[in-house]
């Protein structure tokens, strides 16, 4: 990776660590000013001290001084506020401003702006004055100058008798078809993109034919270049004009197409009760979220689903008031639908206050069927097959076990997931998770057998190159090796019936999400990442296996969009045979350093340093990672920051020295940490180098290491 990639593959993972640690802050301030317990108070200072130190390390490896700064001396504030054991409104109200300015600086780096003059440089001095006295913060100077008065609001006309205020009827059929168009002129905006490409290209061609050019025909060829030139600035000023009314078009017609949440709900609480009430139960349905405004088709799309789950849930779930009454609860049972907003995906949860899931009456169905039982907490999944039920006769409600297989199947038919939680005695809970938008999507567009099919971005958790060293072989089955567990590893052809190619060295492969549940599908090569115009497969094609829809690429082509929670679910009883790898090749073994920083981004600029000299690396979050890492993989040095949660770096390095086994292994400690007391501390728990990051140098970590090896 050349130094331009690494810096700005560690600038997106700095953006994205910091995001979460403004979170962090925000979270740990809200405890710290409700005045918590002295043991509460000592937790969430530990916790904020590790946040900032966290933030101010992973600037120091983005050369961001400005932020770098203001976390030094926030975390000043905060070591002295920890001593004297008390706070105040004033100082609260800095913390917050800083969390606030962090979260800005987050932003204008994400667009590339400058942070001189943005908030948190304004706000070093008070943060420097705070630090000298934490508890008596000076309230903000007045402004120099005098405030320049807002203009005056224009006058509110009353609209025109007609031309405002009154409701305009369009049917759902005329909205759909203008979202097609809208999509269709989005996807000719792309296109455009390609042209300029090509008129760049032609008049590239042009010039350096026209060098090779003398007289009268060198003249031709050079007003042609200026008017190819000319012609492309043309052209691509005409697409970003297009894309921007399109973008608009497309915001537009999306707006006019939202409805509440409490539409798909409508008539769901009659249901409920008649349901109930046949039933000898009672029930009180609740709606959250219901103002929340989603896609019209995404609404109707839930409609039968959430009708489904509220059937059930009266028919399996809630028990009569008698059983209610023994089991200590309200005669009333409770029923809540929920709605909220997770991103570009939405997440509606149905849950109840029943009896919860018959695990066993599950498995004993389930086995009866010939499905495969876990005799895990996943076993509650085998309720979503076709034919399942645990209900002891066949009623107009229930007994078929046709109603969640019919949530799973229209839940995956647009893209999204469904899941299942219970607690035995106290109710289930059903999350389904959708995407925002059923129009267009961001995706992964990946090979295998020779074709080209597309996956939805947000379902790929990470892209992998395999190695023999990342697969473990379980009952002659690959599975690809994780710290915490074992993942089905399948290739993507075996899951779609496609003849299987060569087998090359470093595969590429993804690794799949669909709720809780992981898979990794090897593909043949990974194409790129587009946004696409989604279209239905039509009422001819209810259901194809695997695919939920088509890709409308930006050349024209079509790609099949492949549907995740299908996928990662045939993984699982399609896991590669031993044997997906060539036969290894013996080559030099390679120098194995174990890596532990909590900073994401610290972490992943040494790890790239180490990688490029030619070590293999296991890097760890913390110290606990890393000592439990190195007693079951071992290796041949330890590089190791001190601040990390659960176990910091010099209670690892006292671990290592006290083992029998590590004692004699180089431990060097890479840290923030200047202060002679701290370097003496880390020489005398056994570190063989203490090197400081504020004169951090990667020859000089190379170079101890080489020694130290």
């Amino acid at each position: 990776m050349d130094r331009d990639r690494l810096a700005l593959a560690l600038m997106a993972t700095f953006l994205e660590e910091l995001e979460g640690h403004v979170a962090a802050l925000n979270r740990d301030l809200l405890a710290l000013e409700k005045a918590p317990s002295p043991a509460r108070l000592e937790d969430l200072m530990t916790s904020l001290l590790r946040t900032v130190h966290s933030v101010k390390g992973a600037s120091r490896a983005v050369s961001e001084g400005i932020i770098e700064l203001a976390c030094h001396r926030l975390e000043e504030v905060l070591l002295a506020v920890h001593r004297g054991g008390r706070t105040s409104p004033e100082l609260m109200e800095l913390c917050f401003a800083t969390a606030d300015a962090l979260d800005d600086a987050g932003r204008r780096l994400a667009q590339k702006q400058d942070l001189k003059g943005s908030p948190l440089d304004e706000l070093l001095p008070r943060l420097e004055e705070a630090a000298r006295a934490p508890v008596a913060l000076p309230r903000p100077a007045s402004p120099a100058r005098a405030p320049v008065p807002e203009p005056p609001a224009p006058p509110v006309e009353a609209p025109a008798p007609g031309a405002e205020g009154l409701p305009v009827r369009v049917s759902a059929q005329k909205l759909d078809a203008l979202l097609a168009r809208s999509g269709e002129l989005r996807v000719g905006g792309l296109r455009l993109e390609g042209r300029v490409e090509m008129m760049e290209t032609a008049r590239e061609e042009l010039h350096q034919l026209r060098l090779r050019l003398r007289g009268p025909d060198e003249l031709v060829a050079r007003r042609l270049e200026t008017r190819l030139a000319q012609l492309g600035r043309a052209l691509a000023a005409d697409r970003r004009t297009l894309l921007q009314a399109t973008s608009g078009l497309d915001e537009e017609v999306r707006r006019a197409r939202t409805l509440p949440f409490a539409e798909a709900c409508a008539g769901l609480e009659r249901n409920a009760r008649d349901l109930a009430r046949a039933a000898g139960k009672q029930v009180r349905l609740e709606i959250h979220g219901g103002t929340l405004e989603l896609d019209r088709s995404l609404l109707q799309g839930l409609r039968e689903p959430l009708l489904h789950l509220v059937r059930n849930a009266v028919a399996h779930g809630l028990e009569t008031p008698e059983e209610r009454r023994e089991a200590g609860k309200p005669e009333e049972g409770r029923m809540a639908l929920s709605a909220r907003l997770l991103g570009g995906r939405v997440q509606v949860v149905v849950e109840d206050d029943g009896r919860g899931l018959d695990l066993r009456s599950i498995r004993e169905r389930a086995r009866a069927r010939g499905l495969p039982v876990l005799n895990d907490a996943g076993d509650a999944r085998l309720i979503f097959h076709s034919g399942l039920s645990t209900a002891e006769a066949v009623t107009a409600v229930s007994g078929r076990g046709v109603g969640l297989d019919v949530v799973r199947s229209q839940v995956e038919a647009m893209r999204g997931s469904v899941d299942v939680a219970f607690q035995p005695g106290q109710g289930t809970r059903f999350t389904l998770d959708v995407p925002l938008t059923l129009s267009t999507l961001r995706v992964l567009l990946v090979t295998a057998g020779g074709h080209t099919f597309a996956v939805a971005g947000e379902s790929v958790e990470r892209l992998l190159r395999l190695g023999p060293e990342d697969v473990r072989v379980v009952e002659g089955r690959q599975m690809w090796s994780t710290p915490q567990a074992l993942v089905p590893l399948a290739t993507l052809t075996a899951v779609l019936g496609l003849p299987e190619g060569t087998p090359r060295q470093r595969p590429g492969a993804m690794v799949l999400a669909s709720g809780e549940v992981r898979a990794v599908l090897v593909v043949d090569e990974v194409v790129a990442e587009q946004e696409v115009l989604i279209r239905g497969l039509g009422p001819r094609i209810r259901r194809a296996g695997h695919v939920s829809g088509m890709a409308v690429l930006p050349d024209g082509r079509m790609a099949a969009l492949l549907n995740p929670s299908a996928l990662v679910r045939a993984a699982e009883g399609r896991t590669a045979l031993a044997g997906l790898f060539p036969a290894p090749v013996e080559k030099k073994a390679r120098r194995r350093i174990l890596l532990a920083d909590d900073s994401m981004t610290t972490r992943t600029l040494e790890r790239s340093i180490l990688e490029s000299a030619g070590y293999d690396v296991l890097a760890c979050v913390d110290g606990r990672e890393a000592w439990e890492r190195l007693q079951a993989e071992g290796a041949d040095a330890v590089v190791s920051d001190v601040e990390m949660p659960r176990m910091d770096g010099f209670s690892l390095t006292e671990a290592v020295r006290g083992s029998p086994r590590f004692g004699r292994l180089p431990v060097v400690l890479v840290t923030a940490r200047a202060r002679p007391e701290d370097k003496a501390r880390g020489l005398q728990v056994g570190a063989s180098a203490y090197l400081v990051k504020s004169a951090f140098d990667q020859t000089h970590l190379l170079e101890t290491l080489r020694q130290l090896l």
